[in-house]
């Protein structure tokens, strides 16, 4: 089959969103699909503002148009909402093809930390977005019930995974050599160093040991001021930041809005057991449908999650991680694909995106 996958989110931009679509791309491939990935880097760009590092196509839709049409693919998948999405959804709209979505992200929730756009304003703007989509893939059941209570509709349960080779267990924390010898506990954060993340809880929190943090975004330079004493190691390469993992004792994840959190799962591939809120994206990783929580602690008190960590088994957490696979998160993906030329009145669809 043919898949045009769009995505304002892909390489050389490190996330969530851009390691879940990279490694999608690589399991469609090994099932025999044709994948063609529309990304920013075949446009002009230029930089979202407030987020360095993440580039926006500027006017894509002549570019987009000529390439989706000579594709000609057989199931078309927007995967993000910025201006490659729109285009995209344009495209499909106006030719009546069907295509899916996909919610990585709770963009109303960044707006809203960030500018202090209304909730409300930010999720009528993403379900007008999402009305025409035949399947919204959704990577949680607490997001997908979020979404449901506030008028989204044809929501697909999805899933993401880790590739356990890339990280190894350890059945002890390692020593990381760049970093020298730390007190122990070592407390790990990864992910941007922005508003959404509420990285400050993790930060302010008064605990023995070394913190150290992985990443950069907009709040970096005003974080490292104000706390001097956390390890502030930037972006490192995927096989580097492996060992990072390894080296800790605990991942923290500090964030209430995140729709999965693959980062957990990358921390406790390599032993390290995790300490999050009881949210949507630890639910689902870390939470089991019997009330069960597995290679991880969840607690309103996120210090007191810390230090409940601290007793987990590392193996519980490796064997956690590998209930996990890009393989079944492919397979489920393709499920939910529908044909882009489907029977369908081309007008009717139209209708239903207003």
């Amino acid at each position: 089959m043919k898949i045009a996958l769009i995505t304002d989110a892909w390489k050389p931009q490190i996330n969530g969103v851009v390691t879940t679509l990279v490694e999608l791309v690589l399991e469609l491939e090994k099932l025999g699909h044709q994948v063609d990935v529309i990304h920013p880097g075949l446009f002009k760009t230029r930089p979202c503002p407030g987020y360095a590092g993440i580039d926006l196509a500027i006017k894509p839709k002549a570019v987009l148009t000529q390439r989706l049409t000579e594709m000609q693919p057989d199931a078309i998948h927007i995967a993000t909402e910025g201006p490659l999405g729109w285009a995209a959804r344009s495209y499909c709209l106006k030719r009546g093809l069907s295509f899916t979505t996909a919610f990585h992200t709770k963009f109303p929730e960044i707006l809203h930390a960030a500018l202090k756009i209304p909730l409300s304003w930010g999720y009528a703007l993403f379900r007008y977005f999402h009305k025409p989509s035949s399947g919204v893939m959704v990577p949680t059941n607490g997001v997908l019930g979020m979404l449901k209570q506030r008028g989204f509709r044809n929501l697909r349960s999805w899933t993401h995974g880790v590739d356990t080779e890339l990280f190894p267990f350890g059945a002890q924390p390692r020593l990381y050599p760049p970093v020298g010898v730390l007190a122990r506990p070592v407390s790990l954060f990864v992910g941007r160093v922005s508003y959404e993340k509420n990285i400050d809880a993790f930060l302010q929190m008064d605990i023995p040991g070394t913190k150290i943090v992985c990443g950069v975004g907009p709040l970096e330079e005003t974080l490292k001021a104000r706390f001097p004493q956390v390890r502030w190691l930037g972006v490192l390469p995927r096989s580097e930041l492996a060992k990072v993992y390894a080296s800790a004792d605990v991942f923290v994840f500090p964030s209430k809005s995140e729709t999965f959190g693959l980062v957990m799962l990358e921390a406790m591939a390599t032993g390290t057991p995790v300490a999050a809120y009881p949210v949507d994206g630890p639910l689902e990783v870390l939470g089991t449908p019997d009330g069960a929580c597995h290679g991880g602690v969840m607690d309103d008190d996120l210090k007191r999650a810390c230090y409940s960590a601290l007793a987990v088994p590392r193996q519980e957490a490796r064997n956690r991680a590998l209930a996990f696979s890009w393989a079944h998160a492919a397979r489920l993906f393709e499920g939910h694909l529908v044909p882009a030329r489907q029977k369908t009145n081309s007008k009717l669809i139209v209708a239903n995106a207003l």
